[in-house]
């Protein structure tokens, strides 16, 4: 029985590495089509589901609505998945963008005006 399973394991492992390979141009298709700016690359690329929508507006530099419908429109797609968080819903990625020779763009700072002094400690 053990050595059937382990067959079979095999077998399904073998037939995943084929189906992953035959995807592959696909997804990056879709990826592409999907994340056609840097800031929903940036957003896509921090959509771990550790991290909410504020959080990813702010390094994406855009607003937390812009992050919740760009995730609505990308789960029909089926390029993230939701996650159930105390006080709602948050997305992870499907892939790695890496993965698919997709660069990631730098997360957005935030700039101040020229000739601002900062804050001073106290």
């Amino acid at each position: 029985m053990a050595q059937q399973t382990n067959e079979q394991t095999e077998i399904l492992r073998e037939i995943l590495k084929w189906i992953k390979f035959a995807g592959a141009k696909e997804v990056k298709n879709v990826l592409l089509a999907a994340l056609d700016t840097e800031q929903k690359r940036l957003i896509y690329h921090h959509s771990d589901g550790n991290q909410g929508s504020l959080e990813i507006a702010k390094t994406a530099g855009t607003s937390d609505t812009t992050v919740r419908r760009n995730w609505s429109s990308w789960a029909r797609q089926g390029i993230v998945e939701p996650l159930k968080v105390r006080g709602g819903e948050r997305y992870k990625k499907s892939f790695e963008l890496e993965d698919f020779g997709i660069e990631v763009p730098q997360p957005k700072t935030v700039k101040k005006p020229e000739g601002a002094e900062p804050a001073a400690e106290t």
